[in-house]
């Protein structure tokens, strides 16, 4: 008994000591903090004495008290540029740095394996004559990174070089590539892959091995599997004699992506033999504009195997292939524009101006396209599908599931227990970033009308890929509400809060999907609770957009259901999940091409759609 006492003292004891070291914690926060402020505007605002869920919380501004107080009054003064790197840093946000040259030389042949400085590589084996220099990995792995890379083997001679990896799987990158072989005579040059498996990436490659004698070049891929973004390739090959190019990939497998090509070999040159693989194919919904390929040039050979296949919609335009060109050219192009929904391309320019002896074929060319303005001698046509045919190309379910990953979207049926089904890869993909306090937050600009105050604040540069975030999430902010919609975008958990109350009452929780175990793989749906009783409910869906601070798009939309559900491993039976839910009833307004249809089949308004709440998205029901 004595003993059993003595251990129920122990118990006792260590309990008030964990309760002491808390109460001291919480005597020693600062209440003047944002974070601790927009605890008790959660309290005042909030009718109700659920917790807080902390996955919401710790988005709340990190800044300290004297922090946010320094900031503010630099926010009111318009003089917050001048500290941004300490602001970016206390205060949790997305900021690029400014890109300095770099005065390092090379003289030598390098093998560089890992190659990661944050500044830039302004120049790299210029003049070298022969020898071979390689690059393995240069700027992979980054996130949020600017980089530039100015002069790569220019005016070499007989010299050998190449390029593996470029900001691979990198996150939200700001990358430039100057010149790349400009002025060599002899030699190859090889570059592998540039920017695969990239997030939101804003690439621009100037040139690449233009005004070359006799030299061989390659470029295997380039933006690759990306998402979203932009990229640009201003010249490839241009005004060089007796070169031999290859461009195997660009953009194939891409989302969302927006990409131009200015001018691609044979322009202004002579001998030529080139071939362009795949462009854009296997794209979701890609913006697309090719401007020159071969353009005057004199006595060459060219070849383009495929331009678009298989795309899903989208908007492209090809100006000029062949166009001007002298001295007996032989120009292909196999196929171009066959899309899987039909997107919408033009083609002008195809031959035009050539002189008398060239020979140029045609094998094949998509639906719902114009050809307008083109050579009509010496011109073959294997295929040409006009824009009222009826002919559809179909597409794979690999396609699908590409462009739509598995159990992104599914059937309200299938949230009952025991049914298993694919999960989606729910993790964030986006930089990490906080909210700002709402006494900064308010005096900063927040408008498409005032666009460059708020790149003064942000030092953000003219067509960065930071001007393009912010472009575009204020033109989604600044949309008209869809009919039924109810939004805002709120840079603030205060803000988030006031909406969210507006909308439902003050008696409101929060729900996010409680971890990414299962992502990717199947889950088991164990025990569903349907939120208001499982019955058709008001609910406000938030979800990120790209902006330097957290900022977050908020909508009510009408006709949901919202559930929760444990998600369970399917072989084990073992929880490793909690996840939310909403199930969309009214779906007539949607896009024929949205990516639900394509995975479930149907169209608009013929079914209800669902779909699991995503890592650091959330949805505010009343609470139950």
């Amino acid at each position: 008994m004595h003993k059993r006492n003595l251990f129920l003292f122990y118990i006792l004891l260590s309990t008030l000591t964990v309760l002491a070291v808390e109460n001291v914690e919480k005597k020693n926060q600062n209440p003047f903090t944002p974070k601790a402020f927009v605890i008790r505007y959660w309290d005042r605002v909030i009718k109700n004495n659920l917790p807080k869920p902390s996955f919401i919380i710790s988005k709340a501004s990190p800044l300290s008290a004297s922090d946010a107080a320094a900031f503010t009054k630099h926010a009111a003064a318009n003089t917050l540029s001048t500290k941004l790197p300490e602001f970016c840093s206390a205060a949790h946000l997305l900021c690029f740095p400014d890109v300095n040259p770099s005065l390092a030389k090379h003289t030598k042949d390098a093998k560089f394996a890992v190659y990661n400085d944050a500044q830039n590589f302004t120049n790299y084996g210029t003049n070298r004559p022969g020898g071979i220099d390689s690059f393995k990995n240069y700027s992979n792995d980054f996130s949020s990174e600017v980089n530039e890379f100015r002069q790569y083997s220019r005016s070499s001679a007989g010299h050998k070089d190449s390029f593996t990896n470029y900001a691979i799987e990198s996150n939200v990158v700001d990358q430039n590539f100057n010149t790349y072989g400009t002025g060599a005579a002899g030699g190859s040059g090889e570059f592998k892959e540039y920017s695969k498996d990239s997030n939101v990436p804003n690439l621009r490659f100037t040139t690449y091995s233009t005004s070359t004698a006799g030299r061989e070049q390659k470029f295997s891929s380039y933006s690759e599997d990306g998402n979203a973004g932009d990229q640009s390739f201003a010249n490839y090959g241009k005004d060089s004699v007796g070169a031999v190019n290859g461009f195997d990939a660009y953009g194939t497998d891409s989302n969302v992506a927006s990409s131009g090509f200015s001018s691609y070999a044979g322009e202004q040159s002579t001998s030529e033999n080139d071939t362009f693989t795949n462009y854009g194919v296997n794209m979701n919904n890609p913006t697309e504009n090719f401007k020159n390929y071969g353009k005057g040039s004199f006595v060459a050979n060219e070849k383009f195997s495929n331009y678009r296949d298989q795309a899903n919609v989208g908007a492209d335009s090809f100006s000029s292939y062949g166009k001007d060109s002298r001295g007996g050219i032989h120009v292909d192009f196999n196929n171009y524009g066959k899309s899987f929904n039909e997107g919408t391309d033009t083609f002008k320019g195809y031959a035009k101006g050539a002189d008398l002896d060239h020979k140029v074929s045609f094998k094949g060319y998509g639906v719902n396209n114009t050809f307008k303005d083109y050579d009509k001698k010496g011109i073959s046509f294997a295929a040409y599908t006009n824009a009222s045919s009826t002919n559809s190309v179909s597409v794979s379910d690999s396609l699908v599931k590409k462009w739509v990953q598995p159990g992104k979207f599914f059937r309200e049926m299938m949230l009952k227990q025991g049914t298993v089904m694919p999960m989606p890869d729910i993790k964030d993909k986006l930089p990490k970033r906080s909210f700002l306090p709402r006494t900064i937050l308010t005096k900063l600009p927040f408008s498409s009308s005032k666009l460059n105050e708020l790149k003064q604040v942000f030092k953000v540069s003219d067509n960065s890929s930071m001007e393009k975030m912010i472009v575009d999430s204020l033109s989604e902010c600044e949309r008209a509400p869809s009919k039924g919609e109810n939004k805002r975008c709120v840079g603030s958990l205060e803000d988030m809060i006031d909406f969210a109350t507006s909308v439902l009452g003050r008696n409101v929780t929060v729900r996010s999907t409680e971890n990414v175990n299962g992502s990717g793989k199947n889950i088991m749906v164990g025990r569903v609770n349907g939120i208001n009783g499982g019955k058709v409910t008001k609910s406000v869906w938030c979800h990120q957009s790209l902006f330097p601070y957290l900022l977050y798009y908020c909508h009510s939309v009408p006709k949901v259901r919202v559930y929760e559900a444990d998600l369970l491993d399917p072989e084990s039976k073992v929880k490793v999940n909690h996840g939310v839910a909403i199930c969309h009833l009214d779906t007539t307004t949607w896009s024929p091409s949205h990516g639900a249809f394509m995975a479930l089949g149907f169209g608009p308004g013929r079914i209800e759609v669902c779909h699991w709440i995503f890592e650091n998205d959330m949805t505010w029901t009343t609470a139950d």
